[in-house]
C-alpha cells in the first residue's frame, strides 16, 4: 500500500477533525498536551494511522481498525521517534492502552507500570526503570521505619522543611524525591541544592532524583498542565503504581504530603493516594500545611513576592539557605523571569 506520513499542523483544521475521529474510534481520549502529531494518510488522504508526542512521551497512537494487520504502526512510531531524535529527545516514554503492551514491545519498548484497563507506559531502554533507577533506590534501602516524600519545592519553603521534619522526626528514615522535571520556575539543580542545605541539618533524609519516572510530563501531565479530571486521576494512579515498585525497592511503608488548599490538581493526587496506597500496604500521612499568620505556606505564595519585589517579606517563609539563594546569581536570575511573566 502506498502511503505518506506527515504533520498535522493545529491549523489544519480538517487533519485535526480526522484526528479526533479516528483516536475517538479506536477508544482513546484525546490528550490536551500535545506538541506535535502526525498522520499516515493513503493516497486518496484518508488518515489510516496517528499518533503524537508530548515533551519526550508518544502517546495518541492508534490505527483505524479496518487497516489493522497491515503493519502501519510501526511506520508511525519510526516518524515519531525520528521526530523526537531531531529535538534532542533520546530517553523516550509511551502512552498507550495496556492491551497493546506486545504491540510495542516488538517495537522496542518496555513496561514501566500500568493501571489496568486505562493506561500503560513504557520506555525506550531496557533496563531504564527496571534495573538502573530501581538498583539505585535498593543501593539505598535502610533498615527500620522507612518513609517517604516526594517534592517539587519550586522553591523549598518552610511548609516543605516542616513535612520533612514531621517525616523525619517518626521514622528511622525519609527517603526524598526531588521532581527532576525542569518544567518550574526554578531550574532542577537549584531546586535539588535548596532541598540538600534545607536539610542538611536532618541526619536521616536521603535525597534522590525522580529523573523522568515520578511526577513528569511523561507520566503526569497534568501536574505542570490544567487537565479532565478524569485524566488527573489516570495520571495520578500511574504515578502511584510507579511509586509502590519505588517503595517495594526501598523497604517505604509511610508516604507523607502536605495539604493543598490551593491547587485541583495536587488535592486531587492527594485523594488518589489516600486510597490507592494503602492497597499495596503504603501508609498515606496528609498533614496540615505549617501556617505565617493564619495562612499556609506555599511556594506560589513565595513566588508571587518574588514577582512583586518583596524579597524581604520572603523571610518568614522560607529557610535561611533559601532566602540567601534568592540574592546569588542563579536566584536573581529566575526572580527576573518571573517578574517579565
Amino acid at each position: 500500500m502506498a502511503f505518506k506520513i506527515s504533520e498535522i499542523h493545529p491549523s489544519d483544521k480538517r487533519s485535526q477533525s480526522q484526528f479526533d475521529s479516528l483516536i475517538q474510534k479506536e477508544g482513546i481520549r484525546r490528550d490536551n498536551n500535545l506538541d506535535y502529531i502526525a498522520g499516515l494518510y493513503d493516497d486518496d488522504f484518508n488518515l489510516l494511522a496517528t499518533g503524537a508526542c508530548y515533551a519526550n512521551t508518544l502517546r495518541c497512537l492508534a490505527v483505524d481498525s479496518e487497516h489493522r494487520g497491515e503493519g502501519l504502526m510501526p511506520h508511525i512510531v519510526a516518524h515519531l521517534v525520528d521526530h523526537q531524535l531531531d529535538r534532542g529527545n533520546t530517553h523516550l516514554f509511551l502512552y498507550t492502552k495496556c492491551e497493546n503492551d506486545i504491540i510495542f514491545a516488538a517495537l522496542g519498548f518496555y513496561e514501566i507500570a500500568r493501571v489496568e484497563n486505562e493506561v500503560l507506559l513504557m520506555e525506550n531502554r531496557r533496563n531504564g526503570f527496571s534495573k538502573r533507577f530501581l538498583d539505585d533506590i535498593r543501593a539505598q534501602k535502610k533498615p527500620g521505619k522507612i518513609a517517604a516524600l516526594v517534592m517539587n519545592c519550586n522553591p523549598f519553603t518552610l511548609g516543605h522543611r516542616h513535612l520533612v521534619e514531621q517525616a523525619a522526626s517518626e521514622n528511622d528514615f525519609v527517603h526524598l524525591f526531588v521532581v527532576s522535571e525542569d518544567a518550574s520556575h526554578f531550574p532542577f539543580i537549584d531546586r535539588f541544592n535548596l532541598v540538600k542545605d534545607g536539610c542538611a541539618d536532618i541526619p536521616n533524609v536521603i535525597l534522590h532524583q525522580t529523573e523522568s519516572y515520578m511526577i513528569s510530563s511523561a507520566v503526569f501531565p497534568s501536574y505542570f498542565l490544567k487537565d479532565e479530571s478524569a485524566a488527573i486521576e489516570a495520571q495520578a494512579k500511574l504515578d502511584l503504581a510507579i511509586f509502590t515498585q519505588i517503595a517495594a525497592a526501598a523497604n517505604i511503608t509511610r508516604r507523607y504530603a502536605g495539604d493543598e488548599p490551593f491547587s485541583e490538581v495536587t488535592r486531587t493526587y492527594n485523594e488518589m493516594m489516600l486510597v490507592e496506597l494503602p492497597l499495596s500496604g503504603i501508609e498515606c500521612i496528609v498533614l496540615p500545611r505549617k501556617e505565617n499568620n493564619g495562612i499556609p505556606i506555599s511556594a506560589s505564595s513565595v513566588r508571587k513576592l518574588l514577582r512583586e519585589g518583596h524579597i524581604e517579606e520572603t523571610k518568614a517563609l522560607v529557610p535561611e539557605t533559601t532566602y540567601r539563594y534568592f540574592y546569588s546569581a542563579s536566584g536573581q536570575d529566575v526572580i527576573k523571569t518571573l517578574q517579565k511573566q
